[in-house]
């Protein structure tokens, strides 16, 4: 069974019920919704369609809505693209007024550009693709020369390394669209260009106002959030995405890969979910076969201690969206194979003091080692058990049951976790004795096997508080 878990994202490639129910059957269980990207109503068809696939492949997957966030973009273009040639000459034009974008102008909605970049700066569009070189800056407007030519799309990204360029906090645009998110169901939702653990606060609070317990992943693609990352990570509840597309021009490259290490162990000291995201499998875009980098890559990813592979351009626009998800749900299972899991029980996580339920979760975790459990079947309302438990990853299957759908399909993103639904037993006995029918029907276990099972006693006020050893029967 694969443990690592894959995000796809939705576009103009996988927008029909057939190909994405094709990408859930191969190995989806998250569907990731760019909102900087197309419209409410574009993103609202998307759902729709998304749970629609989900139902033909008969099984849940978890929607992950990705906010905007305070990054500066490029304005709308003409055509939706422009294509920039090497050592042609371009006007960066920050007026309001400015009209749609054309051969020799490209609108930046950000009159503050031309005070934060001077002669000689380096400017980065596409997702670093593009090089552009600042030739002047003044009254409006920047010149630029395409020293590194490609296609440039509207609303697409701006980079300026070493400059503190765009808006700081979530705008109004943002609050609209975790509304969207609310309103619409989605089980996930992550924060673009979060600086600082204080950059999820308006975030919580309109949660807080609309009564939803919504988990955030902050998205780290800022030089501050990596700096900040520990606080980030302790305030995130949904866990961190190492978003490498914008973090590999804030950084230099070759500080990306110790970055990534060093992100993906502190959710791990912390037991936060990961995501390692942008570029994963880029040559399958236009090739049904990744590079040989590409591929150990992923794997190194997962080496590192990702709970999950987020693709990007591959399923969203690429010629091969399903064979990429096939490809990496194989490379993910291989390299599964290989992972110490004895050791990462002891090495992995920071033990979280008197916390009951962590110390029962990794209590349960060594359990498998010393009495050769089969599965951990961990009944869960919110699912934070099963993150505890996952978290120390074990090398039997997680089986999380919840009566709540959204539980579910937000516990897809977690390594190692097999959700399912399950009505909430009245008793205790009821409890252990239908989670071991359940894991049995599942097919993880069989008849004989030991289990270990956790629950939370009522009254108790201690969260998960119990681990019982039950023989499957």
């Amino acid at each position: 069974m694969r443990k690592t878990k894959i995000v796809a994202t939705v576009g103009p490639a996988t927008s029909n019920p057939q190909i994405l129910a094709g990408l859930i059957s191969v190995g989806a269980d998250v569907l990731r919704l760019n909102f900087s990207h197309g419209t409410p109503d574009s993103h609202h068809e998307l759902i729709k369609t998304a749970r629609q696939a989900s139902e033909r492949a008969g099984r849940e997957v978890g929607l992950l809505g990705d906010l905007p966030g305070p990054k500066l973009r490029v304005g709308e273009i003409d055509g939706g693209v422009l294509t920039l040639s090497q050592g042609q000459e371009l006007k960066l034009d920050t007026r309001a007024s400015t009209s749609r974008g054309r051969r020799n102008v490209l609108p930046i909605p950000w009159p503050e550009l031309p005070s934060c970049v001077g002669e000689g700066d380096q400017i980065y569009l596409a997702d670093g693709t593009i090089r552009l070189s600042v030739r002047s800056a003044e009254d409006g407007e920047v010149l630029v020369r395409v020293e590194t030519p490609g296609t440039v799309a509207s609303r697409q990204g701006i980079n300026v390394p070493g400059a503190d360029v765009g808006p700081t906090a979530l705008g109004e645009a943002d609050m609209e669209w975790l509304d969207f998110a609310i309103d619409e169901g989605i089980e996930i939702v992550a924060v673009s260009f979060v600086r600082s653990a204080a950059d999820l606060d308006p975030v919580k609070s309109r949660l807080a106002e609309r009564g939803v317990d919504l988990p955030i992943v902050a998205k780290i693609e800022k030089r501050e959030a990596v700096e900040a990352a520990e606080e980030i990570v302790k305030s995130a509840d949904g866990g961190i995405m190492v978003a490498r597309g914008d973090l590999g021009i804030e950084l230099p490259i070759e500080e990306m890969p110790l970055a990534q290490k060093r992100l993906l162990a502190l959710a791990g000291r912390y037991s936060k979910p990961s995501i390692t995201a942008t570029q994963m499998l880029a040559s399958m875009v236009s090739s049904p076969r990744p590079t040989r980098a590409e591929a150990t890559d992923v794997a190194n990813a997962i080496f590192d201690g990702t709970d999950a592979l987020m693709l990007s351009q591959e399923t969203a626009v690429g010629e091969f969206p399903v064979e990429s998800v096939r490809t990496m749900a194989k490379i993910a299972e291989h390299t599964e194979e290989q992972l110490n899991y004895g050791e990462l029980l002891l090495t992995r996580t920071g033990r979280a003091g008197a916390d009951v339920a962590d110390t029962v979760s990794y209590g349960a975790v060594g359990a498998v080692y010393q009495l050769g459990l089969a599965a951990l079947v961990v009944p869960t309302r919110s699912g934070r058990t099963a993150r505890l438990v996952s978290a120390h990853r074990p090398r039997v299957p997680v089986i999380a049951l919840s009566p709540r759908p959204e539980t579910v399909r937000r516990l897809n993103l977690l390594f190692g976790v097999v959700p399912a639904l399950h009505e909430e037993p009245k008793t205790i006995n009821e409890l252990l004795e239908s989670c071991a029918e359940h894991a049995k029907q599942m097919g993880l276990v069989k008849s004989g096997d030991l289990i270990g099972i956790t629950a939370g006693l009522g009254g108790q006020q201690l969260g998960t508080n119990l681990f019982e050893v039950h023989r499957v029967p």
